[in-house]
This record gives structure tokens, C-alpha cells and sequence, in this order.
């Protein structure tokens, strides 16, 4: 038995709030994506009426005897003429117990840097299969992708499980084509639920008809998927945004306030807690946090807060506050993986603007490793990338980053690449 097929339960964090949940929905093209979004936003009562009215009058204009829910998802009028999705469409909804966001990608080859975008938030992502057609060319460049960008957990969808009759065959003989796929891709963590986005089995409702699966529906599945940051401990990390000096001559007591404004993008910070500041090094301690005027006695992963410190240090945007036993090491020169998302190809003659959290400093292409044919998944050589290409290569830097190992961190294992003629991001990256 496959390693991949004994996975623990996934966890449930509560019975009150599970946190927000970021999912991403990717696949061949017609393998029903969009109306399988459609359908849970429409089975959990998350739709509107007069949405659902405006999208049966578009039905019936095309002839149609059901309610086309792909609709829901497929929002310009580009995608509605050509029947694909083009772009990555957002969607957002909300139970009793979990709030979730969720990126419908596009399947086409051309749009691997949509996909690469959407994929980089998310904590889940859902590989949909045609039933009728199998594990496809286009099921395993998602998977790698998905894989590549560290979404830590995948679903594999067996839809359209109506036009092979429910045949249980069917459904295990893709199981086991996309476990033996996995398993050579290092992939650690898939799970597999058949279904029918169409009629809505084992959407939200079980269904009548697939008796012989005895696993959760989809929406039990992602009530139960760990919210990110959870899983693991991570070190914190706080990049400066802003800093707040209140000029109000008529109260003295905000004179002399100094406050550090910024995300927590990963780990907690208590008051009281050492912390040194990157790049001078200087350290000290938290004397207060706020969040809307309000005093906390700590602050969490994705928390905006205002930070305090007990001494008087020169701190300004793009600095990194850091707990003092958990420094990073400072680096001028990164090995990464690139997806180019520019029209004009990426030139090792030219300087770009590296962003890191909220640091930017110039950077300059040393190397390219290889190029990755997400197809066949091999490596190439290649002296320049074009739009959609995805490389390892090497990148060095006028001043020093505080990175993680993408790995560790995906907020401090991330950049973004910036043409400076035009300001346009050019490019994504994950360091390590």
C-alpha cells in the first residue's frame, strides 16, 4: 500500500472557528472547475437571488434545461463568449465555522503564471479529473505546480462521475494512475473523493449514488483543512511598513510615541519579548502591541499590529523586526525558482527591483540553472526566460535580504521581480 493512502486524519482546529481558508481549483480544460465552485457556493446558500436569477435568464438564453452555475465563476465576458476561463477569478464565501477564499485557475498551458499566482496563498489545492478522460498531461503539470508553490495539501477530484455511471472502477483505477505519479514527484499529502459538480454528489450533499464511498463530502473536507501557519511552528517575522510619529501639539503624550506598524507574517510576539532589528542589529524589547488603539498582550501570524519598543532605534520601511533567538541570516545572493510573468524575456543584461516582504533592493541575474518544461517535467538549458517560463537560477543583490527557505517560511521564502523603466511585476520567485 502506497504511503500517500495512510494519512493521518486531517486535523479539525475547533469546533467554533477553523480560520480562513485559502483553496485554489485547478485543471484540464471541461473539467468542470467553475461549476463545481458554482455548485458549493450555490449548495451552501452563499449565492444571492438575484444572482441566481440573472444566471438562469443566461441559461435559458442558451438553451440550456438546468442552471449553468459555472456562471458564478466565470465573471468576464471574454471567458462567457469563449466557454473557458481566461483569468484567475476570486471567489469568497463563508460557513457556520470556517471563512474561505477560493482561486479558480486557469487550465491552459499559456496561463501557468495565473496559476502560479493563484497557488501561491493557497493551503489546499483541488486537482479536478474528468472521469471519462483520466490523469492527463495537464493533471500533472497542476500537480507539480501546486506542488512547486508549497500548498502543503491536494485533493483530487474525480468529477463527472455521472457520465461513467458511478462506475467505483473507474474511480480507483485514476486513484492509483495519480498515486504512482505522486509518489515519483515526492508529493506527500492527497486525498481522492469522487464526484458530480453537475448533479452536486458529495459536493456538500452526499448524493444517492455514491453508496460505495464511504469518505467525507468535498465541503467536510475543507472544513477540516489546517488554516495556514498552523501546522507547524515558524519563527516570527515582522517586516516594518510604516512608521507612526504623531504630530498633535495639543497632546503632549503622543510626543514622544514611536510605533512600528506592519503584518506578523509568520510566528507570535508577546510584550516583553527580545527582538533585534535587521539590517542594524540593534535590539530590544516589545513594550506594547496594538491593534486599533487597543493593547494586546501578543499578536499572531497575519495580524496588522503597531509594535513598541522599550529603546529609541533608527527604524524606518523594509527594516524586519525578529525575535533575537530567531534571527535569519542575511544574504546578497539568492538560488531560487523564477516563473517569468512578462512579455519581454527576461535579460541578464538588465537590473530589476527585487520586492521582499517590504524590502526592495536591485538585483541582477548571475546564472540560469535550467529551465523546467512543466510538461514533461525536465530540465533544459537556456540563456533567457520568455512569459510562463519557469527556471532555477541565481540572483545577486546590491544589499542584503532576510529570507527563509521557501520551504520554512512561504512569506519570507517569496519575492516578487519589478521592471524599473515600467514598475510592472515581472516575475515571482521562491528562495531555496
Amino acid at each position: 500500500m502506497s504511503a500517500l493512502e495512510t494519512l493521518p486524519p486531517l486535523v479539525d482546529s475547533g469546533p467554533e472557528d477553523h480560520g480562513l481558508l485559502r483553496f485554489l481549483t485547478c485543471g484540464s480544460v471541461d473539467d468542470g472547475k467553475s461549476t463545481l465552485i458554482g455548485r458549493l457556493l450555490f449548495d451552501t446558500k452563499t449565492i444571492l437571488a438575484d444572482t441566481l436569477n440573472a444566471i438562469e435568464r443566461t441559461s435559458a438564453k442558451r438553451g440550456m434545461s438546468a442552471v449553468d452555475l459555472s456562471l458564478l465563476t466565470d465573471g468576464l465576458q471574454a471567458e462567457r463568449e469563449q466557454g473557458i476561463t481566461i483569468d484567475v477569478a476570486y471567489r469568497y464565501f463563508s460557513t457556520g465555522t470556517r471563512k474561505y477564499i477560493i482561486a479558480d485557475a486557469p487550465g491552459h498551458e499559456q496561463y501557468t503564471r495565473n496559476m502560479v499566482t493563484a497557488a501561491s496563498t493557497a493551503n489546499l489545492a483541488i486537482i479536478l479529473v474528468d472521469a471519462r478522460k483520466g490523469v492527463l498531461t495537464q493533471t500533472r503539470r497542476h500537480s507539480y505546480l501546486a506542488s512547486l508553490v508549497g500548498i502543503p495539501h491536494l485533493l483530487v477530484a474525480v468529477n463527472k462521475m455521472d457520465l461513467v455511471d458511478y462506475d467505483q472502477a473507474v474511480f480507483e483505477r485514476i486513484k492509483a494512475d495519480y498515486l504512482a505519479f505522486a509518489e515519483k514527484l515526492g508529493i506527500k499529502d492527497v486525498r481522492f473523493i469522487p464526484l458530480s459538480a453537475l448533479n452536486g454528489d458529495m459536493i456538500v450533499d452526499r448524493g444517492e449514488r455514491l453508496g460505495w464511498y464511504e469518505g467525507p463530502t468535498l465541503l467536510e473536507i475543507l472544513e477540516k483543512v489546517p488554516a495556514a501557519h498552523t501546522e507547524q511552528a515558524e519563527d516570527f517575522r515582522f517586516p516594518v511598513q510604516f512608521v507612526c510619529r504623531p504630530q498633535d501639539s495639543a497632546n503632549p503624550e503622543l510626543h514622544d510615541y514611536r510605533g512600528f506598524m506592519g503584518r506578523v507574517e509568520s510566528g507570535e510576539i508577546a510584550v516583553g519579548d527580545a527582538v533585534t532589528v535587521l539590517p542594524s542589529g540593534r535590539t530590544s524589547t516589545v513594550k506594547d502591541i496594538q491593534l486599533g488603539g487597543v493593547s494586546l498582550p501578543r499578536a499572531i501570524h497575519e495580524q496588522s499590529v503597531t509594535l513598541l519598543l522599550a529603546d529609541e532605534i533608527d527604524i524606518s520601511r523594509g527594516d524586519m523586526i525578529v525575535k533575537s533567538a530567531e534571527q535569519p541570516e542575511p544574504v546578497k545572493q539568492i538560488d531560487a525558482t523564477v516563473c517569468w510573468l512578462s512579455e519581454t524575456p527576461f535579460s541578464p543584461a538588465r537590473t530589476y527591483l527585487l520586492r521582499h516582504t517590504t524590502r526592495e533592493v536591485k538585483a541582477k541575474l548571475v546564472k540560469i540553472d535550467y529551465r523546467l518544461d512543466v510538461n514533461t517535467l525536465e530540465h533544459e538549458p537556456a540563456a533567457a526566460l520568455s512569459m510562463n517560463d519557469i527556471a532555477r537560477l541565481t540572483l545577486k543583490l546590491a544589499q542584503p535580504i532576510f529570507a527563509d527557505n521557501y520551504g520554512d517560511n512561504r512569506a519570507t521564502g517569496a519575492f516578487i521581480l519589478i521592471d524599473e523603466s515600467t514598475n510592472n511585476t515581472v516575475g515571482a520567485g521562491m528562495i531555496g
